[in-house]
């Protein structure tokens, strides 16, 4: 088994507005992005559980094989800069997903 940020070329969080966040994964070879996508470790409820959200708050999953990517977009629990947040960009956001275990 291997972490999915040891397989994926990129792993990134970001802001999608205020009230979103978006986590890209991105491979640079074909066999990995199958690899990972044929696991069935990364689906909307692995996700939720990694990130401890509600199973309604994940408002996009993508799997996209032309540009060898996986999007999920997820809401955030505070609003970007207001009182509580601790990642106003959203940038430190993708450690859960990388440590999912891919067999």
């Amino acid at each position: 088994m291997e972490r999915l940020g040891d397989l994926a070329k990129v792993l990134r969080s970001k802001n999608s507005g205020p009230f979103l966040i978006t986590l890209d994964v991105l491979f640079d070879d074909r066999e990995q992005y199958r690899r990972v996508v044929q696991s069935g470790v990364i689906t909307p409820g692995s996700v939720s559980a990694a990130y401890g959200l509600a199973p309604g708050d994940i408002q996009e999953f993508v799997f996209f094989e032309a540009a060898l990517g996986i999007k999920i977009t997820y809401k955030r629990a505070v609003s970007s800069g207001t009182s509580g947040d601790r990642d106003v960009y959203g940038a430190q956001q993708h450690v859960p997903l990388m440590e999912l275990l891919i067999p």
